[in-house]
């Protein structure tokens, strides 16, 4: 059932689950396709490891001191607004579409073959530029894909398995970017990026065939009532959503901690370099480790932490990865030396291993099933923003604290700054209303 709604002034629906088409599905799947639906976040996810170095590295080449900071900045606000505008866009349009290949995988096969061709182009440039004309444009093509592909656990994987799947994505997401980071390190070594970044280009393009052959289709398209795509398009930035109040608080939420996780992972080459002094060569050696660190550490921590969010409920396992991530940013801010500064990485994979198993659950059983391609988009946003929101923060630190000499004390105030970050993340989940849609619209309809 549909209930008619009027926010602002434009008119939306909420989805109430006593339909077909907005509840969750109920048949078991077994692991085989649960690990299947999640392997093109291994892909999407490897690209990113990547770019984050290439970031790191290529922008201070490319741009003199003091203004790095300020150029990392820009570069993530104008990546940070495609991933925006693209991915919930997209994702609504999904929602309707028609065709052969069901209503999610042709964005999938378009938006994975236009990653590689972008990322060919990030691995030519030479100038500022040109590097972040292709970051964005990177950021066109895979969230292109990537709104619709977020629809298919919503719409495939029932109550009982949510927890599961959505340890599975942490997992991916995790060994993906990882791979990204440790591919890439080549490029740090050998100054040549281009074919790693092809190489991490060709695995995502094969993540995705995966999920076109393998990954069934799950309900029906949504019935576009007569509209436009340009409408549909459009309907996703309806401001019905502001109804969604657990929802919105959720995607705030998400985006503190993200940011508060990105930090680390945004600025940490740099503190090797400017506040411990380590050499090129240190370097290579650190970087894998560090990321090595985080992925061990959440592989480790996400499916317990999805297992005891079954019995304990979602919000407290969240709320104990910002308490475990924040104290993991207080000890790397202050660490003398890189032994030190892993320690704090540890506690940072817990708390990332922690909140990935548990978040993607928690923010599938609150949304409407039926527009899960539009929902599931829009919360992304927290996903895509987390970096540039951490970049924006800290390249301003790096600029303020670094200046001309690109001192140490810019990565250190950034890594300070993410401490507030999770205790903002723990602020926003008490405004989650946690319990299933499916029971919160069964009251709703009781007392309508």
């Amino acid at each position: 059932m549909a209930v008619e709604v009027v926010v602002g002034s434009q008119v939306g629906e909420i989805i109430v689950g006593d339909s077909e088409e907005g509840t969750r599905p109920t048949a078991i799947l077994p692991l085989r396709e649960l690990v299947q639906l999640s392997v093109y976040w291994f892909g999407i996810n490897s690209i990113m490891g990547g770019l984050g170095v290439v970031v790191q590295k290529q922008i201070p080449a490319l741009v003199a001191a003091p203004w790095d900071g300020p150029a990392i900045a820009l570069q993530s606000i104008l990546t940070m607004l495609m991933a925006a505008a693209i991915q919930p866009t997209i994702g609504m349009i999904s929602d309707h579409t028609i065709s052969r290949w069901g209503r999610r995988k042709p964005y999938i096969a378009i938006g994975a073959t236009l990653d590689v061709l972008f990322l060919i182009g990030i691995g030519l440039s030479n100038s500022y530029l040109t590097l972040v004309s292709f970051l964005v444009l990177v950021q066109f093509s895979s969230n292109f894909a990537q709104g619709p592909f977020q629809g298919y656990v919503p719409d495939l994987v029932p109550l009982k398995q949510v927890a599961l799947a959505s340890a599975l994505v942490g997992i991916m997401q995790t060994s993906g970017f990882v791979l990204g980071t440790i591919v890439i390190t080549y490029g740090v070594t050998s100054g040549e990026y281009l074919l790693p970044l092809l190489f991490l280009g060709i695995i995502e393009l094969a993540t995705a065939i995966g999920t076109i052959l393998w990954v069934r289709e799950g309900r029906a398209a949504r019935d576009r009532g007569g509209r436009s795509w340009r409408q549909i398009a459009r309907s996703a930035w309806g401001t019905d959503i502001l109804a969604e109040k657990s929802f919105l608080n959720l995607v705030l939420s998400r985006l503190m901690f993200l940011a508060g996780i990105n930090m680390l992972l945004g600025f940490y080459i740099l503190f090797m370099e400017r506040s411990l002094g380590l050499t090129t060569e240190q370097e290579a050696l650190w970087i894998p480790v560090t990321s090595g660190t985080v992925a061990l550490l959440t592989l480790i921590s996400t499916i317990p932490s999805a297992k005891l969010s079954d019995r304990v409920g979602r919000k407290p396992v969240i709320y104990a990865a910002c308490a475990i991530g924040a104290l993991g940013m207080a000890v790397t801010a202050i660490a003398p030396s890189i032994q030190v500064f892993v320690l704090g990485v540890v506690a940072i994979g817990v708390a990332s291993g922690t909140f990935l198993a548990v978040d993607w659950a928690l923010m599938t059983d609150i949304i409407p099933k039926a527009a899960s391609g539009r929902y599931m988009g829009i919360s992304n946003i927290a996903v895509v923003a987390g970096g540039p929101f951490a970049s924006v923060i800290g390249g301003t630190l790096l600029f303020v604290f670094g200046g001309d000499v690109r001192s140490g004390d810019g990565p250190r105030a950034a890594f300070a700054a993410a401490i507030a970050l999770f205790l903002l993340a723990a602020f926003y989940l008490r405004r989650v209303d946690a319990r299933p849609r499916e029971l919160r619209d069964q009251e709703l309809v009781a007392t309508a």
